[in-house]
């Protein structure tokens, strides 16, 4: 047995709340699993004040998130995930390109309605922590304001080319202090793997789960 590799064209969507014409700064937000941009995006509601664009992308990979028998009607919830451990790496290589394929297409958006660029802010939730911290690494994004939600930062990510991706951005990891999916042991690794590196960060705690909290998301919002 063989493995063999072609590369297919697709096309990605992606979900939009303000307006470019009159915003001041983009947010690129990337969910996490099981949920999709649509839904995501609802969560940043609390801060569409016409001050910023903010984007919430579709991981390419949908599925089912119920698992009843029989074949899924109109009503069955869909989710997505930015990657598996299957083919990883090249999974990793399409969603890299496709969010910076967005951002050059939101981009050029913005410059055509204010003349010049806007700065950016990325956000990762769950999930999307990982995916927005190999974006950053490995893609051409250089945000000014870069935030993990609710997860850690990949064990495997190319340390030396983070900390200059990450250096020019104020990084911020948001933990929920109920939040039952963030492993203590997972964290004091994070933290010993990134103090290594020399990769400067803050942590941001609010009283809550695994979900983006509004108030703390209007205090990041603030205290810019």
């Amino acid at each position: 047995m063989k493995e063999h590799q072609i590369q297919v064209q697709r096309t990605a969507r992606y979900w939009t709340l303000g307006d470019p014409a009159v915003a001041e700064e983009v947010w690129v937000v990337l969910h996490g699993y099981n949920q999709l941009g649509r839904r995501f995006l609802r969560r940043f509601e609390p801060i569409n004040d016409g001050r910023r664009l903010i984007v919430a992308p579709d991981a390419l990979s949908r599925f089912y998130v119920a698992h009843e028998a029989g074949r899924h009607g109109s009503a069955a919830l869909v989710g997505a995930t930015w990657m598996t451990r299957e083919d990883r790496l090249a999974e990793i290589a399409v969603y890299v390109g496709y969010l910076d394929r967005l951002a050059d297409s939101v981009r050029e958006e913005v410059r055509l309605a204010v003349g010049r660029d806007l700065p950016l802010t990325v956000l990762g939730f769950s999930q999307g922590v990982a995916t927005a911290a190999r974006w950053v690494t490995q893609g051409s994004a250089r945000p000014k304001n870069l935030y993990f939600w609710g997860d850690f930062t990949p064990p495997d990510l190319d340390l030396p080319r983070a900390r200059e991706a990450f250096s020019s951005a104020d990084v911020v990891m948001i933990r929920g202090t109920e939040d039952h999916a963030l492993d203590p042991v997972l964290g004091k690794a994070e933290k010993a793997r990134l103090a290594e590196a020399g990769i400067a960060y803050r942590t941001v705690t609010y009283p809550g789960g695994h979900d983006i909290d509004a108030e703390a998301l209007g205090s990041l919002v603030a205290e810019k």
